[in-house]
């Protein structure tokens, strides 16, 4: 299958003042956010996506055009409600710091599986629609281009960690152990046994080597070999 990059947006304002934004309108990223996606898709440069698929809230189309400008070629790019952020409810919009004090605040961190968020929606359904989209796009993406074809999807921390956590075998309700900061990149192959992830929450790094693309295979035993450095000659 095709490989995915699993992009957070960066930083947004209500990040920087610990509120939980949810589908709010008006969410941009603030100019550290900026720094981060700026640096994200300088890093992506060397990597020549194929589509770039993102959530329609602003701050992951904002995320996504930072992308999409720096590459050499023109990528695809789409907009998929499915990639968007979970459904929060009544939770919307409040800090996190009063979040905390909620009985379901508990229920969140250690049974996420059981929550529904009061007029909102749960975590398995979140999981459902977000896995099913990825698996979708990226089943898309190999049809078209091949199964060495690298695309993006641009999407929220509890949208990628619950993708992780199904590419990584895990129960949902494991999915906080998994950390997924602003602008960072996450790296999934899809098999046709099994996914393989390659990497989770990279903020910095050479990346240059998926260019080549990531061929199938059954899992090295010992570990393999990885992947080559980054030649000073191709600088």
């Amino acid at each position: 299958m095709a490989t995915v990059l699993l992009v957070r947006h960066g930083r947004t304002t209500a990040n920087a003042a610990g509120l939980l934004a949810g589908r709010a309108a008006g969410v941009g990223l603030d100019q550290i956010g900026r720094d981060q996606a700026a640096l994200t898709g300088t890093r992506l440069t060397a990597v020549p996506l194929v589509a770039v698929v993102a959530s329609p809230l602003e701050r992951c189309q904002q995320t996504a055009e930072y992308i999409i400008e720096r590459q050499a070629g023109t990528p695809h790019t789409s907009v998929d409600p499915d990639l968007t952020e979970c459904d929060y409810g009544q939770w919307q919009g409040r800090t996190l710091s009063e979040l905390a004090t909620e009985d379901l605040w508990s229920v969140v961190q250690s049974q996420p599986s059981a929550v529904t968020f009061p007029g909102g929606e749960s975590m398995a359904a979140m999981q459902a629609r977000s896995v099913a989209a990825i698996r979708r796009h990226d089943a898309a993406v190999e049809a078209e281009h091949g199964p060495e074809a690298v695309w993006v999807a641009v999407s929220h921390g509890d949208i990628i960690k619950s993708i992780l956590a199904d590419a990584l075998g895990m129960h949902l309700d494991l999915f906080q152990r998994i950390n997924v900061g602003p602008a960072s990149v996450s790296i999934v192959r899809y098999g046709a046994g099994r996914p393989s992830v390659y990497a989770t929450n990279t903020e910095a790094g050479d990346l240059s080597w998926l260019a080549k693309g990531i061929r199938s295979g059954d899992a090295p035993v010992g570990g393999g070999t990885g992947h080559s450095a980054p030649s000073t000659r191709d600088a």
